[in-house]
């Protein structure tokens, strides 16, 4: 099974699509800082649907919003989550949804883990030589393998 993974978020949306525990393609979907949100959004939009067409998966994987603090970048991470959502129904992709609790403790082992602990873990599954970079894309992987086990046991 081919996974698309997503971090989503506004200025950067990372994506990692994985098969049989190989990376196959990551990276992130950036857009200019102080660009009008619905350009931004729209950029993601256009983004998504290339990388789709270009990789062809078959399921998307998602992180669920969690808000610490800022409720206001929390809003435009939601409406950048949507336009992932959207673009994933427009190709009739089944989605899974993973908190970033269950995403921690399904890569580390524990759910309180911090980033770097995550982005070597998805090192180690993936058998990459080097973290993915940026974060956000080592992130998104992390979503991925997420559901890769998650469609083992099923």
């Amino acid at each position: 099974m081919r996974i698309l993974g997503i971090d989503p978020g506004t200025g950067i949306c990372g994506f990692g699509v994985i098969e049989d525990a190989t990376a196959l393609d990551y990276g992130v979907i950036s857009t200019p800082p102080h660009t009008p949100l619905p350009d931004r959004l729209l950029d993601i939009y256009t983004s998504l649907h290339e990388i789709i067409d270009a990789d062809q998966p078959d399921v998307m994987a998602i992180e669920k919003l969690f808000f610490k603090q800022n409720i206001t970048t929390g809003i435009s991470v939601a409406e950048a989550r949507g336009v992932c959502l959207l673009v994933a129904k427009q190709y009739n992709l089944p989605i899974f949804e993973y908190s970033p609790n269950q995403i921690k403790n399904a890569i580390c082992g524990y759910g309180m883990a911090h980033k770097p602990q995550v982005q070597e873990m998805v090192r180690v599954h993936l058998k990459l030589e080097t973290v993915p970079k940026p974060d956000d894309a080592a992130d998104a992987l992390a979503v991925a393998i997420v559901h890769s086990f998650v469609d083992k046991n099923h």
